[in-house]
């Protein structure tokens, strides 16, 4: 996902050190690299993982949607009970669920011990980057931290770029286990590297109380922005997780060349992310809506190019920029409405990108087990998105009518030389 926005609090504690956090910051960002590669590597291996188990591609799917609803139960409940506690242990706990899910899905002797190693690996992802982009921040000097998040969330993007066609790739060679393997070793090294590199920091001051941090998440524009979040990345997600058979049965593509294919994917997710960010710096409410417009169209495109070779590999990249543009500004609009909750909301935002990721899937996946063929998640996830868009209009004329009190407040404290920092 991309990093969050974070409210000024009323303390602002000074670094915990200037000096020799390069290291440390490459430490968070690799055990970011390897929970964004659990997350998406699935869709790369799909037809191997369901032949190898005997299950459907459909039901396959579940491995996806599984991990991304159980994202929700880890941040909502994991992140509450670890955020008192200083960052670096709270991380560990959390690797340490990566690793044993991984580990097991690695190992699985059927579908559903890796569906249970998928649950148990997506128990750390919300808190990870919640708890984690808070930690970031407090190694730097405050015009630094932008970039110390930044860092913190290119993992999650060079493992769309970069780690999930490798993933598939080796999963050709070797065997899918052998990737969940090679992920459970990076998890270890993150993990090493949590302990040895990242300093020992005390727990986020100047947040509410965990009773009123949950209030803040139920403020009409938080549950609004949340919802669309869920709804809009649910539709791109639906598309993406049967995107390998959609190019080997209806494109034609060769088995070797999906995972360059998903190499213009992961190129789409960073420059969609750099672009996203930068037109949320603006204007983050106009930023959204204009690319949740955007999206649908896209998708719709893709199902109708989807048997020419050459318009679809356009399409796709366009995909990833386009849906991954959507993540900074939706992102930065949940945490501007849930003012006093930051850590909470970061987490609790992910598991609604996840959230809708197992409602596109199972939509998806529906679809294609009624039959309706390999280009029905492209109508799916148009009329999920399309939902979502409809929530985003409702919330801003909402807004207009009856502005939030306390990001006026908020507004009035930044003016006021407080101001708040944004990273995406």
């Amino acid at each position: 996902m991309a990093s969050p926005v974070q409210p000024a609090t009323h303390s602002e504690p000074a670094p915990v050190a200037r000096r020799g956090t390069g290291p440390a910051l490459f430490a968070l960002s690799l055990g970011g690299f390897g929970i964004g590669l659990t997350e998406f590597i699935i869709a790369g291996l799909l037809t191997e993982v369901s032949g190898d188990l005997s299950v459907s591609i459909s039901q396959a799917g579940h491995l996806v949607g599984g991990y991304a609803l159980a994202v929700v139960p880890g941040a909502l409940l994991l992140t509450p009970l670890l955020m008192r506690r200083p960052p670096k242990y709270a991380l560990a706990v959390l690797l340490g669920f990566f690793i044993v899910g991984n580990v097991l899905s690695a190992w699985a002797p059927g579908f559903g011990v890796m569906l249970m190693g998928r649950i148990i690996a997506a128990l750390a992802h919300g808190g990870y980057f919640g708890i984690g982009a808070v930690l970031a921040a407090s190694l730097v000097p405050a015009s630094k931290r932008a970039s110390a998040v930044a860092a913190l969330f290119a993992g999650l993007t060079i493992a769309n770029v970069l780690g999930v066609p490798a993933g598939a790739l080796v999963g050709q060679q070797l065997g899918w286990r052998a990737v969940f393997w090679i992920i459970s070793l990076i998890g270890l090294i993150a993990l090493a590297g949590l302990v040895a590199l990242v300093p020992r920091t005390e727990p986020e001051q100047g947040q509410l109380p965990i009773a009123a941090q949950f209030r803040a998440l139920v403020r009409p524009q938080v549950l609004a922005s949340l919802a669309a979040a869920a709804l809009v990345f649910g539709g791109m997600f639906g598309v993406f997780t049967f995107i390998e058979p959609l190019l080997r049965e209806v494109t034609g593509y060769s088995t070797a060349a999906v995972p360059w294919l998903l190499v213009i994917f992961g190129a789409g997710l960073f420059v969609g992310n750099i672009v996203g960010g930068k037109a949320a710096d603006r204007n983050p409410d106009n930023a959204v809506l204009v690319l949740v417009i955007l999206l649908p169209i896209v998708i719709l495109a893709l199902g109708a190019v989807a048997a020419f070779p050459v318009p679809v590999a356009i399409v796709l990249f366009l995909l990833g920029a386009v849906g991954f543009a959507t993540v900074p500004g939706l992102q930065a609009r949940v945490i501007r409405h849930a003012t006093g909750a930051a850590t909470l909301a970061s987490a609790t935002n992910i598991a609604a990108f996840n959230l809708g990721n197992t409602i596109g899937v199972s939509l998806a996946g529906a679809a294609i087990a009624a039959g309706c063929g390999l280009r029905s998640p492209t109508i799916t996830s148009t009329a999920v998105t399309l939902i979502g868009l409809a929530i985003i209009v409702a919330a801003r004329l909402r807004a207009r009518r009856t502005p939030d009190p306390v990001v006026s407040s908020t507004s009035t404290s930044v003016a006021k030389g407080n101001p708040s920092w944004i990273s995406i």
